[in-house]
């Protein structure tokens, strides 16, 4: 049976790096982005020279009819998706909640956790053996900012991603009896496009890195690994779980600054 990965927001980053690894366990690749057009196409090319079956998906996941073009474009360009990383998500400027702009707010959640849930629904439909699937499995990308409410400025950021974590064990309980796993996969501070800026600052850097046990922040490599172990047959029985990969998770007593200057949002863990 082809084995069918989507990958939302995987187009740079966690999610690029899950595609070229997995690419290399015999996945054929779904690469779903919003905007960065150029990069899906490029990493597209580069996973077809190796001989892999891949398409890059326009659709923005916080619109529901465009969830389900992109899930009905994958049926046809590839098959029936079997495993999902739900890895698209975006971030806020560092805000303090007094200040928090309703728009941006919505915009945050629409994205982060509505987008997840549609696409997810997308999935299962696929998926479930009740519904004549074969089982699947889905990861989460959620953050370790969901285990201490996120860096000062970053609570709204920390409360989105700590809904994909309820959202996980409960989905997991609902599907597990219908051939599906699903796990969310909570990142720390990771070296990715979006947090190049507040990395090539050494003092910031320096600042983030005293958070963390392993004194360093996280290579995109590094996050990917074990994504796809737990796609993988050899976690066929880890489901409902919230998996760290943080370096050891937040040091205590370490230096919670915000990881983003105000005028800068995107994607954070």
């Amino acid at each position: 049976m082809s084995k069918v990965l989507l990958i939302t927001g995987g187009a740079s980053g966690i999610g690029a790096a899950t595609a070229r690894l997995a690419a290399s366990k015999g996945y054929s690749i779904a690469i779903n982005y919003r905007t960065r057009e150029d990069e899906a196409e490029k990493l597209v090319k580069e996973l077809k020279a190796a001989d892999v079956r891949a398409v890059a998906i326009q659709a923005d996941i916080s619109i529901p009819g465009e969830v389900v073009r992109l899930y009905e474009t994958v049926d046809t360009e590839l098959g029936r998706v079997t495993a999902l990383v739900n890895s698209a998500g975006i971030g806020t400027a560092m805000t303090r909640v007094e200040d928090a702009d309703p728009a941006e707010l919505q915009r945050l959640f629409q994205t982060n956790v509505f987008g997840l849930i549609l696409s997810t629904r997308e999935a299962v439909r696929r998926m479930s053996t009740r519904r004549g699937g074969t089982g699947g499995v889905i990861v989460n990308l959620s953050s370790m900012a969901a285990t201490i409410g996120g860096r000062p400025g970053a609570s709204l950021y920390a409360a989105s991603k700590a809904a994909v974590d309820a959202f996980t064990v409960g989905l997991a309980k609902e599907v597990g009896a219908e051939g599906i796993r699903a796990v969310s996969v909570r990142p720390g501070f990771t070296l990715t496009e979006m947090t190049a800026g507040a990395a090539a600052d050494p003092r910031r850097l320096e600042e983030i890195a005293s958070t963390i046990p392993f004194r360093r922040i996280g290579r995109v490599e590094e996050i990917a690994a074990p994504i796809v172990w737990l796609l993988s047959s050899e976690a066929s029985f880890v489901s409902g779980a919230l998996f760290d990969v943080s370096g050891g998770g937040f040091k205590v007593g370490g230096s919670l600054i915000a990881p983003f200057p105000p005028a800068q949002a995107g994607v954070l863990h």
